[in-house]
């Protein structure tokens, strides 16, 4: 899943890594002294359910610009890997199509979350092998 220009070089994409990274702590500390639902220790992203918990704030809630920013920031994270690391010897595990966005990735990985909400096992697993499976799930590679 490519959420960002395939022709871009690595210092661009570092520098636009830095940003979103500045970006979400500058988001962190602007909120620190609002009286927010979402505590520090509820960013804890140690499990696919926790990453669902934070993906799926309604946007209509306080603290819905920063679990936005890290959802975001954590899907790309993981997606760009992916890329990374497939670019070599490693298969994909899943294929998007072209001009996929971050925000379509949240969506993927919100409903197949939704889906699998009462499966424990699943949401007990370590966030980035639920977000590959939800992505693996909606864009198989084909061949």
């Amino acid at each position: 899943m490519t959420f960002w220009p395939r022709n871009r070089d690595l210092e661009s994409t570092r520098q636009s890594t830095s940003r979103h990274a500045l970006a979400v702590a500058t988001a962190l500390s602007l909120t620190s002294g609002l009286a927010l639902a979402v505590q520090d220790s509820d960013l804890r992203l140690d499990s696919t359910g926790d990453l669902y918990a934070v993906c799926s704030v309604p946007a209509s809630a306080a603290e819905y610009p920063v679990t936005r920013q890290a959802c975001r920031s954590f899907i790309e994270g993981v997606a760009q890997y992916h890329d990374l690391v497939s670019k070599g010897r490693m298969k994909r595990l899943y294929c998007t199509p072209k001009g996929s966005t971050v925000d379509n990735g949240v969506q993927v990985f919100n409903a197949w979350a939704a889906a699998n909400a009462s499966d424990t096992t699943l949401m007990g697993e370590e966030p980035a092998v639920g977000l590959i499976r939800a992505l693996a799930a909606k864009y198989p590679c084909k061949g």
